[in-house]
């Protein structure tokens, strides 16, 4: 060993979310999408992906990203979309920031019990098959009679003959599945359910991105965050503040992780949209930019509206949460898209197939991203019109992102119907029961949390 060498890092032993060298592919892929204009270095992207893992490829990869940054927009770019909140506000479409009176406590306590168990379940359902693509999802649901999915899936379902005809590993997963189960998995979609509340109960509804990046660092462990997750947490180790730990060299800036983080935000603001995606906008800045900062204003909005909504009215709910979001921008564009099919007639079977020809779920890009994943939770809501386990299952049985789709879809219907109108067969098999990777609070009750939820919402304490 040479002691005047210079130590570098195991490479080979870094995550991929850890090594912004090892995303060269997606990160060309995003700043398209973003306008920026880089065609006179558009190869060197390839050229450095194609390099094994070395402190050479690391450099290479530090000096296209400042490239990146330099780079100006395209002068044909299509969309406005910034990050900063005030600047967000300034773009929504008109009739944003309407408050609604709250409804008699007993419902609201019926609502936030069907958000809480709709969520759990919801993740519960896609869960087992978290990552598997359609090609192999649809011939497996239809072998098991869950074709169209209409139930949870089973450890029965899963026979020794589908070890080899699948190359999904199912029999893995077996043991995230409702008959294997003594309560509900921990899961980064109910991790982060979890972890808000507790955020409040430490800061208080005025809290800050900063608040909520260290509460990150001090309340799990680095392997419960993946992708924007991981690298904002890698970036605040490393000295970063919100909003850089979501800005630098994050080729994950607009996936789906923000979007699965806004739940209680819309929970604890019933009738408050614009409050909702206020506290959307702190928490997803940490980690996101652009549509990945929209995602979760969206949700928290249309929670916010579904909480105080006794009509069942599915197409209000998510006219409201667009409201929270600029209407010059992509995730605006593709759910007006959704939006539009629906009322047009088009059917749930070519709706979601539209959703697949646009985005590639073969690619991480194109199975992770926000707007992909908005689109079907947002079809699934206007074609399950209201129905639990049509809404959820149909957010799951479409594929991407299994889990945090049902999650949120099963979240959404829950809190506009209320538990009463789950039926029992999609929450007794957790036993009111929620693990979590939280330190300190890796066990808790369901219907606890959705009770402390009370204690949070202005107006009732």
């Amino acid at each position: 060993m040479n002691e005047h060498a210079m130590p570098m890092p195991a490479y080979d032993r870094l995550h991929a979310w850890e090594l912004y060298s090892s995303e060269m592919k997606t990160e060309k892929q995003q700043t398209i999408e973003e306008g920026k204009d880089i065609h006179e270095f558009e190869k060197l992207f390839d050229a450095i992906a194609e390099m094994p893992r070395c402190a050479e490829k690391a450099r290479l990869a530090d000096i296209l990203y400042e490239l990146i940054v330099k780079a100006p927009q395209r002068a044909d770019y299509a969309y406005n979309e910034p990050s900063e909140l005030e600047a967000i506000r300034a773009l929504r479409p008109a009739g944003a920031g309407e408050k609604k009176p709250l409804p008699s406590l007993d419902v609201l306590k019926d609502k936030l019990a069907g958000a809480w168990y709709g969520r759990v379940a919801g993740c519960s359902l896609g869960k087992p098959v978290e990552g598997i693509r359609t090609n192999e999802f649809e011939p497996f649901l239809k072998e098991t009679g869950n074709w169209p999915m209409h139930r949870f899936i089973l450890s029965a379902d899963v026979t020794d003959d589908m070890k080899d005809k699948y190359k999904f590993p199912l029999r893995e997963r077996s043991r995230w599945m409702v008959d294997q189960l003594s309560g509900a998995p921990a899961d980064d979609d109910t991790n982060y359910t979890v972890l808000a509340q507790l955020l409040i109960n430490r800061f208080g509804r005025d809290f800050t991105p900063a608040n909520m990046i260290q509460f990150w660092l001090d309340m799990q462990p680095k392997n419960a965050y993946c992708t924007a997750e991981r690298v904002a947490f890698t970036n605040a180790v490393k000295g970063y503040l919100p909003p850089d730990t979501a800005r630098f060299q994050n080729p994950y800036r607009e996936w789906i992780g923000a979007q699965i983080r806004g739940d209680y935000f819309g929970y604890i603001n019933p009738g408050d949209p614009e409050a909702a995606a206020d506290m959307a906008w702190r928490d997803a800045s940490i980690s996101h930019i652009k549509n990945g900062v929209y995602g979760e204003m969206f949700v928290a909005a249309m929670l916010a509206e579904a909480a105080v909504t006794t009509d069942g009215d599915v197409a209000r709910v998510i006219e409201t949460g667009l409201k929270e979001i600029p209407e010059t921008s992509r995730l605006y564009e593709a759910i007006r898209g959704v939006i539009g099919d629906f009322h047009a007639g088009v059917s749930q079977e070519d709706a979601f197939k539209k959703i697949h020809e646009m985005w590639d779920e073969y690619t991480g890009h194109g199975w992770c991203h926000t707007i992909s994943n908005a689109m079907i939770v947002a079809a699934s809501l206007l074609y399950g019109q209201g129905d639990y386990g049509k809404s959820a299952c149909m957010a799951v049985q479409t594929g991407f992102d299994t889990d945090c789709n049902g999650a949120t879809v099963g979240s959404i219907v829950g809190m506009l119907r209320g538990l009463s109108s789950i039926p029992e067969y999609w929450t007794k098999p957790f036993n009111d029961t929620l693990h979590t990777s939280l330190f300190g609070f890796t066990l808790s009750t369901i219907s606890d949390m959705a009770e402390k939820t009370l204690s949070h919402i202005p107006g009732l304490n």
